[in-house]
């Protein structure tokens, strides 16, 4: 045996040796929601999807969107690329008066 298989087993060795008490320990279960005792939704997504949806019909079809121009959306991303992004309006209000940009600075 040279000394390259050698090493070969040793380190296959080591590594079953390692894995050996993991594997004892059974790991995590795979789905952990699903364990008994614990909460199960039973649909309650579907039902508040449902309780939103102004037409029923959208639950079944999409809507498409009522503005379709993306050039606003393309302008935004090309100020961000070349590091020209615009300020935040002014949102918050203080009782001193309105303050600077959206982050309240």
């Amino acid at each position: 045996m040279t000394r390259r298989h050698a090493r070969r087993r040793r380190h296959l060795l080591l590594v079953l040796a390692a894995a050996l008490p993991c594997a004892a320990c059974g790991g995590p279960e795979p789905f952990p929601f699903a364990a008994p005792g614990r909460w199960r939704p039973g649909g309650s997504n579907e039902a508040n999807l449902r309780a939103m949806a102004f037409d029923p019909a959208h639950l079944e079809r999409g809507q498409d969107a009522l503005r379709r121009d993306a050039q606003a959306a393309t302008a935004a991303v090309t100020r961000h690329r070349n590091d020209r992004v615009r300020p935040l309006p002014r949102t918050s209000t203080s009782i001193l008066g309105a303050e600077e940009g959206g982050d309240g600075r």
